[in-house]
């Protein structure tokens, strides 16, 4: 075994590994960006390394910094954890040329899986089902238009590099096809650097069902039961369960076995995820995750394997430690992902710092953090604060420990997920086993307020913006204790900290500018950077239409006209940074 191991990551999944590392005897490093200096991971590690500046092109993805680190600490091995550079082969291979061990895939297995045009045909040759579609990059919209007539509509264009919801668009009739066609490779270029893209027929509403697999030097590929991720806002994942609630056992082994036979094909090692779209009692390959998943903790509480040790194992070129008829999953998990997002507001990233922190406790219940009170969610990183877990007999009792530990989790600063997961959690169609597909696509396409949520966003409404303070009583009726929780808006004085004591107002043009309440401007929904102006001045735009790209917390962000009218005036470029409510352009108004 390794005696010292650098992990190339961030926040909760560094010190996930860093928990196993530390139970297995084995020394931690920690490399941490500008931003990151104060961070809770950091202190989690045996030794921290500065490597660069905040933005993750200045330190997390330089590949240089992170080999010329793990060389100086003495690392034997890198675990990349996941995102970053976690399935980047030439990381890899980066490793393995300077006599360090990557724990991971071989590079040409990232490589093969890593193109899904390349994968859909291994998958093809490996009697892997697969989408109706293409295998081969698509160069042209010319040429996308005719394999769209041959494949029928509704037409997926997906990048070949792509991952995470980025780089996909969904044509539903001949006339969306040009934009899907041309927003996807832009966004596949802009976060791969790659704008290679495919077709398939979109497949509405399916679930989303994954198959973790473990494969070992030794001749050992097995699989460990499925993960349903098919709650997802725009095509990202916000709850993941294991077992699927829709999946019989006879499609689930079939699917283990497809998964084998995938890994198998590609020379498979370590810890990976085969992705795949069911519909009904069919499934097709989506796309094969070479790295282990946010949502490995569930499969987990299922099984007992702890998969990064698993990971390590592999790496330092021993058998894995369980075989194919050891794994046998118990009970039911959950896993809801805590992210600084407002879902009253179109799930806009909410980034600030943490005031107060208390996590749930108890029975099966698990949390994932990265974080404490005085840790700030930064806009430039992921908004994923911690990810909460919890293990039943079954699903319905699951639902319930969920539910109770969602009732315990305390996050104060940002807005975060924790009204919506309460609020899921207790939704009719979720508890008979549903996706709220088409609740999530209302959430994720207008401001839409909580049915039952404890508050509501201002803005989310119409409201004229205000901040609210919060009072806490304590009080007794007949000898009877009661919480009483009094919320008012903060200018009336008094905050939760302080009952006396004014809150300041906030400065520029933040919440509640004067942009935001102009009936003739389009304001920006939040802080971040304007990514793309879709609209000149003089250029006449209908009610809906989109003006601008926003990026916020790795995520793009349409800003969309609120009104028909000539754009009278510009007042951002591409590149700018903004905050909440900052003026993007000025309307003249029609009539």
């Amino acid at each position: 075994m390794f005696d010292k191991v650098l992990v190339a990551n961030r926040g909760e999944i560094a010190i996930r590994v860093f928990r196993t590392l530390r139970e297995m005897g084995v020394a931690s490093v920690a490399v941490y960006s500008e931003v990151d200096r104060d961070a809770l991971f950091v202190n989690h590690a045996d030794e921290a390394y500065l490597i660069g500046p905040g933005p993750a092109a200045e330190s997390y993805l330089v590949i240089d910094k992170i080999i010329e680190t793990a060389t100086r600490s003495g690392a034997q091995a890198i675990h990349p954890g996941y995102g970053f550079l976690a399935e980047n082969a030439s990381f890899a291979r980066a490793c393995s040329e300077a006599g360090i061990v990557f724990i991971g895939p071989p590079p040409s297995a990232i490589e093969a899986m890593g193109s899904k045009v390349e994968a859909r045909a291994l998958m093809d040759e490996a009697g892997v089902p697969i989408v109706p579609g293409v295998t081969e990059p698509v160069d042209t919209l010319q040429d996308a238009r005719q394999i769209a007539d041959d494949i029928s509509y509704p037409i997926a264009v997906k990048a070949a590099a792509g991952g995470g919801g980025k780089g996909f668009r969904v044509a539903m009739s001949p006339d969306e096809l040009g934009g899907a066609f041309e927003g996807a490779r832009r966004e596949s270029e802009k976060f791969f650097a790659d704008s290679i893209v495919y077709l398939e027929r979109y497949l509405p509403q399916p679930r989303h069902v994954e198959i973790q697999i473990l494969a070992d030097d030794h001749g050992s590929t097995v699989w460990l039961g499925d993960r349903d991720c098919s709650v997802q806002r725009r095509h990202q994942k916000l709850v993941e369960e294991t077992p699927s609630p829709v999946v019989s056992d006879d499609l689930r082994q079939r699917m283990g076995e497809a998964s084998v036979r995938a890994a198998e094909a590609v020379e498979y090692r370590s810890a990976g995820t085969l992705e795949y779209l069911v519909s009904g009692d069919d499934f097709y390959f989506l796309e094969m995750n070479t790295r282990i998943q946010v949502e490995h903790t569930i499969t987990e509480a299922v099984t007992g394997v702890d998969l990064i040790r698993e990971q390590l194992r592999i790496a330092a070129g021993h058998p894995m430690s369980v075989s194919q008829d050891a794994i046998v999953p118990r009970g039911h998990a959950f896993e809801c992902r805590i992210n600084a997002e407002d879902a009253e507001n179109r799930f806009l990233p909410t980034p600030a710092p943490i005031t107060a922190y208390r996590e749930p406790a108890g029975p099966g219940i698990r949390v994932d953090s990265g974080v404490q009170a005085g840790s700030v969610i930064a806009e430039i990183y992921d908004p994923l604060v911690a990810k909460l877990i919890v293990w039943d007999v079954d699903r319905q009792a699951a639902r319930r420990r969920m539910l109770r530990a969602l009732g315990e989790y305390v996050v104060e600063g940002p807005s975060t997920l924790i009204p919506f997961h309460r609020w899921l959690f207790q939704h009719p169609e979720f508890i008979a086993g549903g996706a709220c597909h088409d609740e999530l696509d209302k959430l994720a396409d207008e401001p839409t307020p909580l049915p039952g949520a404890e508050t509501a966003s201002p803005t989310a409404h119409g409201a004229e913006p205000q901040e609210l303070a919060t009072r806490n009583f304590v009080a007794e009726v007949d000898g009877r204790r009661f919480e009483v929780r009094l919320q008012y808006p903060a200018s009336e004085g008094g905050n939760s900290a302080n009952p006396t004591a004014k809150k300041k107002k906030r400065s520029g043009a933040g919440y509640g500018s004067a942009a935001a309440a102009d009936p003739n401007a389009v304001a920006s929904p939040m802080q971040g950077t304007v990514l793309r102006v879709e609209v000149a001045a003089g250029d006449h735009v209908e009610a809906g239409q989109v003006v601008a790209i926003v990026e916020a917390m790795k995520m793009e962000n349409e800003v969309a006209s609120h009104r028909a009218g000539t754009i009278a005036a510009l007042a951002v470029e591409a590149g700018q940074a903004v905050d909440a409510d900052a003026l993007l352009l000025t309307l003249e108004p029609e009539g």
